[in-house]
């Protein structure tokens, strides 16, 4: 009898002793771009790097045990793995997508459907009648985001499959924003799982990625044939980098979960907040949804600031937050999604998905959550006072514990405004 380990285990475990050469405990590093054969006759297991490589095969079986995949093919980008998916649709096939879904994504799929590749419509997939009418239609494809970048939107999966298994519609799950520490799309009847595996799963900041998974075999060989024609796949450093990340990834979520917590507690209490979108939040609307769906809340927070706050000199008076785009890493990240994320997406599709020009979301890392708050504090401080001009060229470390010359406005303000 196997014994199913736990995830933790299972990814601390992955290809440890496996190397059969010289028995090395790391699983090694193959750069080769091709492999001898034997044979011209036989084809071995590996013979070209775009179609097969041991570093790569090494991810994906990580990657799947974690999603409780059977098939998984690991792309270049986080883009790469959702444009391998547009492969199974044909001209006259609609994809429905989330009206507020990545700005990447919401530019790729209107530039391939401007171009007559497949058919698509965007609706509010948290609306259960929308989804009723959009799913009369018999879409070929369901693309979900939950929770949706940026303002983390709870998709109900479980409604989804089920009114989509009854029209014959294919459900792909985008679960960058949880990984699948959090979250298991396909244990919840989806059909394929998609990651940018440059965020959460790498969580360095130093490598782009992407990986498709899927149970279905039919759907597991299309995407494996298409990802070898068209030479999406994921480089060997690339997979060898994002398995060394993905060891710790869940001491990583655990602890970047409990500090996202506890800042969102302190921003409840701050005047100068409009709303705050965090599904861990029991006014959130999904978070019923998401408490049964999620294993978490994860550490993505949005935060929609009142009108007398300069969210620009926010941005640019935080010191230990990055104003970049990206998510996910140990580092903690702010970004204003209107001019960066989605600053691609259609000044008119941002207003109807509710990406106002005030909204700013945040990555959480690894850093203390004290610290956190007092910089952001400190920040929404210095971005309500007119009379205090943002100091532009003062270093990003400056003004923090154990660091001379702090701006004459992080001394006078209080942390808590």
């Amino acid at each position: 009898m196997t014994k199913i380990y736990h995830p933790e285990t299972r990814v601390a475990a992955a290809g440890v002793g496996k190397d059969s050469e010289y028995r090395a405990i790391v699983p090694p590093l193959y750069l080769s771009a091709n492999y001898a054969w034997t044979s011209p006759l036989i084809k071995p297991s590996f013979d070209y790097a775009r179609s097969g490589n041991p570093s790569r095969e090494a991810l994906e079986a990580a990657l799947g045990a974690l999603e409780g995949a059977d098939h998984c093919v690991v792309t270049a980008t986080g883009m790469a793995a959702i444009d391998l998916v547009l492969c199974l649709l044909a001209p006259d096939d609609l994809i429905v997508a989330p009206h507020d879904c990545y700005g990447g994504t919401h530019r790729l799929l209107t530039a391939r459907a401007a171009k007559g590749q497949f058919k698509l419509k965007f609706i509010d997939q948290s609306d259960p009648l929308a989804l009723v009418e959009i799913f009369a239609k018999k879409p070929k494809l369901l693309l979900i985001e939950t929770p949706s970048n940026p303002l983390l939107r709870i998709t109900d999966i479980g409604q989804c499959v089920g009114l989509a298994k009854a029209a014959g519609t294919i459900t792909v799950a985008d679960n960058t924003f949880l990984s699948p520490a959090l979250q298991n799309p396909l244990a919840l009847g989806c059909d394929i799982v998609l990651h940018s595996t440059t965020k959460f799963i790498n969580g360095h900041s130093d490598i782009v990625g992407g990986a498709v998974m899927t149970n279905d075999s039919a759907l597991g060989e299309a995407l494996a044939w298409w990802a070898n024609c068209t030479g999406i796949t994921g480089a060997a450093f690339d997979s060898y980098q994002t398995l060394r990340g993905l060891r710790t990834l869940y001491p990583r979520i655990k602890y970047q979960q409990e500090t996202t917590a506890e800042l969102v507690e302190a921003l409840q209490a701050c005047k100068n907040v409009k709303k705050i979108y965090y599904p861990g939040l029991t006014s959130h609307r999904g978070h019923e949804i998401a408490a049964r769906q999620q294993r978490g809340f994860g550490s993505m927070v949005s935060v929609a600031f009142e009108e007398h706050v300069d969210v620009v000199a926010l941005l640019k008076n935080l010191r230990l937050f990055t104003i970049a785009e990206s998510l996910g890493g140990f580092e903690s990240l702010a970004c204003l999604p209107a001019t960066m994320t989605h600053g691609a997406m259609p000044a008119e599709a941002r207003a109807v998905a509710g990406i106002s020009d005030r909204l700013v979301r945040f990555s959480i890392g690894l850093e203390h959550v004290d610290d956190l708050t007092r910089d952001l504090f400190a920040a929404i401080a210095i971005a309500i006072d007119k009379k205090i001009k943002p100091d532009l060229d003062q270093s990003p470390c400056m003004g923090l514990a154990g660091e001379s010359n702090p701006s004459p406005a992080q001394e006078r303000v209080s942390p808590w405004v």
